[in-house]
């Protein structure tokens, strides 16, 4: 899939809000990203993006200029420097199409290369399997459960964290992992065992 990562810019302004007023992103996402998401929001966030240093948020864009979505690193402080917290989303659109995964991979690279970051870590609500296999395909493996620390939509689930370190090969994420590492993650992960 071609694609490419570029600064967001305050023409991406009403794609981003169009793409973003989804109440099926904004259950997988923390609440500071508001809904509705409003032209205003997304220049707001555009704005807050570009005059802040410790964050590389870029979008994703496909051919033709068709913004996809957004994916970033949130550089993190003292103690934790060296280290990024990596946000995404996806426009509903794209869904299963790969493209999430593709620019997760590409920004981590980015991260690891050029910032040089020795640990990126995301973290992701239970109940979405599709963020979960996401940071599975690029090599993140569960770290921690945190039982019962969201609520959202009135309901209380788990948080995952996952995370990569710099000397993990991400290309190697390309690569069959062996079923039984697969079934001992995820049931690790989902606190089944």
């Amino acid at each position: 899939m071609t694609f490419r990562l570029q600064t967001l810019r305050s023409a991406d302004a009403p794609a981003l809000a169009r793409l973003a007023n989804n109440k099926k992103i904004w259950d997988n996402v923390r609440d500071r990203m508001p809904y509705p998401f409003t032209l205003q929001d997304a220049e707001a966030f555009i704005h807050n993006v570009i005059r802040h240093d410790h964050a590389l948020v870029r979008a994703i864009m496909l051919p033709g200029e068709v913004f996809a979505g957004t994916v970033g690193l949130h550089l993190q402080a003292s103690p934790y420097e060296g280290s990024a917290e990596l946000a995404y989303w996806l426009g509903e659109p794209f869904w299963g199409s790969g493209l999430a995964s593709l620019a997760v991979r590409k920004l981590v690279e980015l991260g690891f290369d050029q910032y040089n970051l020795r640990r990126i870590f995301a973290r992701v609500y239970s109940f979405n399997k599709a963020s979960v296999r996401v940071l599975e395909k690029n090599g993140f493996r569960c770290e921690t459960v945190a039982r019962a620390a969201i609520l959202k939509n009135d309901k209380i689930w788990d948080e995952l964290t996952f995370g990569l370190l710099q000397n993990e090969d991400v290309s190697s994420s390309t690569k069959q992992v062996s079923p039984d590492t697969e079934v001992l993650n995820r049931r690790r992960c989902m606190g089944a065992g």
